[in-house]
């Protein structure tokens, strides 16, 4: 991805004891890069959004156990693997609902295990940490060749007129390493110069879609239009949307989709306007262990703080203003579930199947 026409990923190692992150809270009112340099620091970085997006906080846990092996005793092995297990268990338990942390956490923690010092432990959590970054990045792109499919197909029916994408929250560049899920068939079909507009659900309450998503799409040269959440479905009513495309931070096995609260809405919105809904997303995103999405995924509920005030710029200052009544109760989940029944097709980097079990196992049979 390229800001100011310089290319970024959205996190990398430095040198050996530093991690560079795009700090995700001031976007888009400030381009700032942040280094992070302890494990907790990484935990802070997750817990507090300044990363965020299920591919990006599964590579920012990796670089987090990787900075841990730096800090744990080296006088024994079971002392360093005993504070290589605190770690992990401090990391998983920032972000309750994206699989792709614990999966990241327990794939260092099993290569960790493999070391027979620390000092080789700390080699090989270093190259699992920038393995699991380079495979998010390289899986994302390869979702955006899969899925340029699918936009290609609407435009020649179209012949040339603009083919009109909703997506929800920001699945995009910023929430992976690189290309982002959502997002990477709308940059390469862009790139391959197809008419594609966005139309950009502003996300409440933390508005990742008019922040995160708008700015990035804006960098890129993307035509886009930001919407409030609630415009989607006039939209479809009215012929308006040709493809949803959303992101995901957890898929169960048969197909559910946990994503950015909203998106179920925006599916049955799709399902009724017979408007194809896609989910694009890496396989470190399914949760290989579970059946039901809406009753078995867990759903994390958020500080109120981000539904009663808001951030906004007045005279060049990021400034906070409260915009409900100062007694009122407030409930701010963050995700729902989608599911599997009104869900087109699963994007991944090996293809696109079905949202059920049959096809999603036969895309990782190895699974």
């Amino acid at each position: 991805m390229n800001v100011n026409g310089q290319h970024y990923r959205t996190i990398w190692l430095v040198d050996e004891v530093t991690v560079r992150i795009i700090d995700q809270k001031i976007l888009p009112f400030e381009f700032r890069l942040l280094d992070l340099h302890t494990p907790d620091e990484i935990a802070l970085a997750i817990k507090t959004m300044l990363v965020r997006g299920a591919g990006l906080i599964g590579a920012a846990a990796g670089y987090g156990m990787y900075l841990a092996t730096l800090y744990a005793p080296k006088e024994n092995r079971d002392a360093f693997m005993g504070a290589m297990q605190h770690a992990a268990e401090k990391l998983v338990k920032t972000r309750p609902t994206a699989v792709n942390l614990a999966w990241a956490v327990h794939r260092q923690l099993n290569a960790i295990q493999q070391a027979q010092t620390p000092q080789e432990g700390i080699q090989i959590a270093k190259a699992t940490a920038q393995a699991i970054a380079d495979e998010d990045a390289h899986a994302c792109q390869r979702i955006g060749e899969h899925g340029l499919s699918l936009i290609t197909e609407i435009a020649k029916r179209k012949g040339g007129e603009p083919v009109n994408i909703l997506t929800h929250c920001n699945a995009g560049w910023l929430a992976f390493v690189d290309f982002g899920s959502a997002t990477a068939p709308i940059y390469r079909a862009h790139d391959e110069g197809v008419n594609v507009h966005v139309w950009v659900d502003e996300t409440r309450p933390r508005n990742q879609g008019a922040r995160l998503t708008a700015w990035e799409l804006g960098q890129h040269g993307v035509n886009h239009t930001i919407i409030a959440d609630n415009v989607g479905g006039h939209l479809m009513q009215h012929g308006m949307v040709d493809l949803v495309i959303v992101g995901s931070d957890r898929t169960t096995v048969t197909g559910d989709v946990a994503n950015k609260i909203g998106t179920y809405l925006k599916a049955l919105a799709a399902h009724d306007n017979g408007v194809p809904f896609y989910a694009a997303l890496p396989s470190s995103t399914i949760d290989w262990t579970l059946r039901d999405g809406v009753r078995q995924i867990p759903i994390e509920e958020r500080a109120p703080e981000e539904v009663t005030h808001m951030e906004g710029i007045v005279d060049d200052s990021i400034v906070t203003v409260r915009i409900t009544p100062p007694n009122s109760r407030v409930a701010n989940y963050g995700f729902d579930v989608t599911p599997a029944r009104l869900v087109t097709g699963i994007l991944t980097e090996r293809g696109i199947c079905g949202a059920n079990e049959s096809e999603i196992r036969a895309l990782f049979p190895e699974k």
